[in-house]
């Protein structure tokens, strides 16, 4: 049987798995179990805060919509309703943004689907 001598592609991994560690503090640096076992949280959290950070952006919108919306007599579940109802086309994240960057274009968007 031949001989496999794997010494060099088994230290190219530790490498690399220490290069994705730098910058941890105290062992987790430089001991490659430790650094291991905190990749493996730190890429599960990150993960996971991806998907949550959508969630958290999309309340983000609802506050700005709804902060907008405090002046008019609609609420923020009527004008969504309402905006459903009229078939405009705008998100959460376009409305947001015209809400705080355009308020008056916002207040026509408001008058348009107030009109009933």
């Amino acid at each position: 049987m031949v001989r496999v001598k794997r010494g060099t592609i088994a230290h190219k991994k530790r490498e690399k798995l220490l290069r994705y560690a730098k910058g941890y503090r105290w062992g987790r640096k430089n001991k490659e179990r430790q650094a291991r076992e905190a990749l493996l949280h730190a890429w599960t959290y990150s993960f996971q805060h991806r998907k949550k950070k959508k969630g958290e952006f999309r309340a983000l919108w609802n506050a700005k919509i709804s902060a907008a919306l405090d002046g008019s007599e609609v609420s923020y579940s009527q004008f969504i309703g309402a905006l459903g109802k009229k078939k405009i086309g705008l998100n959460r994240k376009m409305l947001a943004t015209i809400a705080e960057h355009h308020p008056e274009t916002f207040k026509q968007i408001l008058a348009e689907v107030a009109r009933t």
